[in-house]
């Protein structure tokens, strides 16, 4: 028995969690398939419990069955493993280069990945100073269309990606300033694939605008977002070329290796809802 509530168990106290655990570890102690009953007789569960439980992992993805009765670590592992890594990654790659960023805007400057149909902020550069209170904590999230990294995510999807996507949501608004009308969406995000800069006209607080670069990985994917936030009336539409210097350097330290940035010809002011 536990002594008090901040002490952490050895092991899960769930028992369906700690025999999933030992059937995850039996499968990646072999490059192939193994049988059930070499899976049971490894973990001493039984064949029926050690199958029911291997069935609802295949349900899942975290394991496959090629063949009947045999079990292998499935992609879904992967997949969730690469995004961990690729945001471990991110972050320790763009921490400094955010902080100068931020010490010559003196205004938050935030990094943004995406998940599901939301932006997640995992890391933050900000001051006091800045006169704007920081309402977005880190694991904070944010709907995509009214963000400038989630835009930035938006426009790099497919035409019809984005129609699921405003299926799926309503394109509900938070602000009167918030895109709610897809063609509108659409104009928004065909603006920011020819700029590489998307923005946030007030569309998920009033009185915040923001403007975001993209951060791009070894294989030229978008992987996260670099925005600078700031009073509606404060943004500096001159920071424009060194936040995408700033993304570029980043993408630089993750091996994306394609030199030329985007236009940094976007300095009018985003349209007004």
């Amino acid at each position: 028995m536990r002594k008090n509530n901040t002490d952490v168990p050895a092991t899960p106290v769930i028992q369906v969690i700690e025999r999933m655990f030992a059937l995850i570890d039996v499968l990646a102690s072999r490059e192939d398939a193994i049988s059930l009953k070499e899976i049971s007789e490894k973990t001493g569960l039984h064949p029926s419990t050690t199958h029911r439980i291997l069935n609802d992992l295949a349900v899942g993805r975290f394991v496959d069955r090629p063949e009947p009765g045999s079990y292998r670590l499935g992609m879904r592992l992967l997949e969730l493993g690469n995004l961990v890594k690729g945001r471990l990654n991110v972050r320790d790659a763009a921490l400094g280069p955010m902080r100068e960023l931020h010490k010559l805007t003196q205004q938050p400057v935030n990094l943004s990945v995406r998940q599901g149909d939301e932006i997640v902020y995992v890391e933050r550069a900000y001051s006091e100073r800045s006169g704007m209170q920081v309402v977005r904590a880190i694991g904070g999230r944010a709907p995509l269309h009214l963000t400038s990294t989630g835009k930035l995510f938006l426009a790099a999807d497919e035409q019809q990606r984005v129609r699921s996507y405003a299926t799926r949501t309503g394109l509900a608004g938070h602000t009167r300033n918030s895109i709610t009308q897809l063609p509108v969406l659409e104009r928004e995000l065909a603006r920011a694939r020819q700029y590489g800069i998307a923005r946030d006209n007030e569309e998920l607080e009033l009185g915040v605008r923001c403007m975001a670069a993209g951060i791009y990985d070894d294989q030229g994917k978008l992987v996260a977002g670099l925005s600078i936030s700031a009073p509606a009336d404060r943004l500096d539409d001159g920071w424009l070329p060194k936040l995408q210097a700033t993304a570029n350097e980043i993408s630089g330290a993750l091996g994306y290796t394609d030199a030329t940035p985007p236009s940094a010809d976007m300095a009018q002011p985003a349209r007004a809802a």
